[in-house]
């Protein structure tokens, strides 16, 4: 058995698809095929059903993935592990973030460190806050940008910023008028642009309702918080944003940005699972970030 066989296993069992697996492992289908039915031989046992239309994992099939994952993981650290303590200056970081905050911080953190260490890659995994912290509990990123509360028990995290919520209005919107903190409960009739399900701050939007005691009436939704910004400047609606976003202008179509009453904020973290080996590489992305974070926070 090799390892580049479980890597085969694993990428066939995410595509559910031979093409698209060897399209990704960047071998031909057919070899994938062979090296698959030659490691079905060895360990006697039929890991995936075929069909004309599907490839589906048998009850072995997933035994051998999951512990697949975690063999391989093994092995990265284990190289990890060997070139801190060979002092190679070249390696690889994988770093985990969901898509809107990355956009808003890693520009700023990225030319950074690649500045101060060249030789180490780093790859850049985005995803939803729900699949990013399955990812980060698989030891499929180092380390991950994620914002509180963690679902997932087996991630421990070091906090990086707490940033702040606001609201964004159309231009006109009677509440640009207004001196003081806008009240949550004063949203109540309001039409709200929010990101779709599967996002963290999607959450957040629902819980700070939750909390002032209305349900948001979700008019528009989106996956891109640009999107969401152009649609309330476009007067659309009204919605919350982070602090950081509401900073960049990402069209001639800008929203106001107002303060809400008790300032009320997230908490963005930097995790990844307990008990993994965190590279120096890791080690120095985060102190990067903590140390950009306190320039552009």
């Amino acid at each position: 058995m090799e390892l580049r066989q479980l890597q085969y296993a694993i990428q066939i069992a995410i595509e559910r698809n031979f093409s698209r697996a060897a399209e990704k492992l960047h071998i031909a289908q057919p070899s994938l095929s062979q090296q698959l039915s030659k490691l079905e031989k060895e360990i006697g046992v039929l890991l995936f059903q075929r069909s004309t239309n599907s490839v589906e994992l048998t009850h072995a099939g997933s035994l051998f993935v999951e512990k697949s994952q975690k063999i391989l993981d093994m092995v990265e650290q284990l190289k990890k592990e060997m070139e801190d303590i060979s002092q190679m200056k070249k390696g690889r970081l994988v770093v985990g973030s969901m898509p809107i905050t990355g956009s808003t911080i890693l520009p700023f953190v990225v030319p950074v460190f690649q500045a101060a260490y060249p030789d180490i890659e780093i790859t850049l995994v985005e995803e939803t806050s729900s699949n990013l912290e399955t990812l980060t509990m698989n030891g499929q990123t180092d380390i991950s940008l994620l914002s509180l509360p963690l679902r997932e028990d087996s991630l421990v995290y070091e906090t990086l910023l707490e940033e702040e919520i606001v609201l964004a209005v159309p231009p006109t919107h009677p509440l640009t008028a207004s001196k003081e903190p806008i009240r949550i409960e004063q949203l109540e009739k309001e039409a709200f642009i929010a990101l779709k399900k599967g996002q963290g701050f999607r959450k957040l939007t629902l819980e700070l309702c939750q909390k002032a005691g209305i349900t948001p009436n979700i008019v528009f939704e989106s996956s891109n918080m640009e999107t969401v910004q152009s649609l309330v400047a476009a007067g659309m609606g009204i919605g919350f944003v982070p602090f950081l976003i509401s900073k960049r202008s990402f069209s001639e179509l800008s929203p106001i940005h107002l303060t809400l009453e008790g300032r009320p904020t997230r908490t963005l973290v930097i995790a990844y699972r307990k008990g993994r080996y965190i590279s120096k590489a890791a080690e120095a992305f985060v102190s990067t970030m903590k140390e950009v974070m306190r320039t552009i926070g």
